[in-house]
């Protein structure tokens, strides 16, 4: 078949990026390269490796293999205009690198109130004993910004919807802010993927995904990555570099594996939270459903203007309610996991109690909050299930 330059689909795209003949060598998938020592012929071929760009070349197994190379370059393509992309042993490790890479002692960082929580722990733990300051600051704050940037901030993270909440953010107006001050900007776009918000295209220089949601999605992987704009990845990767971060290639092979049906189980994932999450709106038990394609949700105009679609992750608030009664909901269900993170084939259920961890922004809940990752059952038992759960609650409350 005859190859051509024409634009691809997201659903062609995670299909057949990062797959080079070079590296499949025939095959259907990139095998796994496992190596950490890696022989030459000579002294001089040694020294010569050594001394030449190391990127996509086998030097040594901590530089990766064609098995890591394979995803980085696919995660690449799905961000229109990056320059590469790094991969990591989990996504609070390329949280971690990514801030590392752009920030140094006496630099201040400005995180969202709403961020996920160890991206929290690394602000008020890591960074601060290197001498990097934090301001958190309101997720709406869009072109308030420019109010809110001191003479020491290096860099502006994002993160959209926000953790637990679900915020969605003037990503845009932010970043034209950043770009006239000459701030770097990283997002956290684990939640949309780049099949539902193309951030490198949207002025991101740094955007971050915890792979082992839903690129994995199969809850068996812990990876991270960060994908580059053009003059953002030779210090990402120095700096990836010299903390001795890599990835496994076997995860790297299963993140790959799981990329491939990425756009079509987002799809699945979309199709079902927004049915769950509007039947949950029209419960009476339920204060308010925070899910960014929905009105009540903050930032839901920003959404429709910025985002093609939405995941399969979103919370509510119920109707007052004890933490008991909270517990009763979420214990008796049948078809949603209790446990943390999101994104793979299985629904969950967790209590969320965002009060506890934010300082720069106060919410006024009208009762006890449930965060649901949404998974690929059957829509009408996760409903059944959540009504038998809507009744245990108002039994105990």
């Amino acid at each position: 078949m005859k190859k051509t330059d024409t634009p691809k689909g997201n659903s062609t795209r995670v299909v057949t990026a990062g797959r080079r003949k070079e590296w499949t060598q025939g095959i259907v998938n990139t095998p796994v390269w496992r190596a950490s020592t890696i022989l030459y012929d000579s002294v001089a071929d040694l020294r010569a490796a050594g001394a030449r760009d190391t990127h996509h070349r086998l030097f040594y197994g901590r530089r990766g293999t064609p098995t890591q190379w394979s995803l980085a370059d696919a995660l690449t393509e799905l961000e229109p205009g990056a320059e590469g992309t790094f991969l990591y042993p989990s996504g609070v490790a390329a949280i971690a690198t990514a801030m590392l890479s752009v920030v140094s002692p006496g630099d201040e960082v400005l995180i969202p109130d709403t961020a996920y929580d160890p991206t929290r722990s690394l602000a008020n733990g890591l960074l601060a004993r290197m001498g990097i300051t934090t301001r958190f600051y309101d997720p709406l704050i869009g072109a308030g910004m420019a109010d809110f940037i001191g003479d020491t901030t290096a860099a502006i993270l994002l993160e959209s919807p926000g953790s637990l909440t679900f915020e969605v953010q003037d990503i845009p107006a932010i970043v034209a802010v950043a770009k006239a001050r000459g701030i770097t900007t990283l997002l956290d776009n684990t939640w949309a993927t780049p099949l539902f918000f193309p951030a490198i295209a949207h002025g991101i220089d740094l955007t971050i995904l915890a792979c082992t949601k839903y690129v994995v999605g199969h809850s068996d992987v812990m990876l991270g990555s960060v994908t580059a704009a053009p003059g953002h990845f030779a210090r990402l990767r120095d700096t990836s570099f010299q903390l001795g971060q890599v990835a496994s290639p076997d995860d790297c092979w299963l993140g790959s594996r799981g990329l491939r049906t990425m756009a079509i189980r987002l799809r699945q994932h979309e199709q079902s939270a927004l049915q769950i999450a509007r039947w949950l709106h029209d419960r009476p038990e339920v204060a308010t459903v925070l899910h960014p394609a929905l009105p009540d949700c903050p930032g839901h105009e920003t959404f429709l203007r910025d985002f093609s679609g939405s995941s399969g992750l979103f919370s509510f608030v119920l109707q007052g309610g004890t933490e008991a009664a909270r517990a009763a909901l979420i214990d008796g269900l049948e078809h949603f996991g209790i446990g943390y993170s999101w994104g793979g084939y299985e629904s969950l259920a967790i209590p969320v109690d965002p009060h506890r961890h934010r300082t720069a922004t106060r919410r006024a809940d009208a009762g006890p909050m449930v965060r649901l990752q949404i998974g690929l059952e059957d829509t009408e038992d996760l409903i059944a299930d959540l009504a038998a759960g809507l009744e245990r609650f108002t039994a105990t409350r």
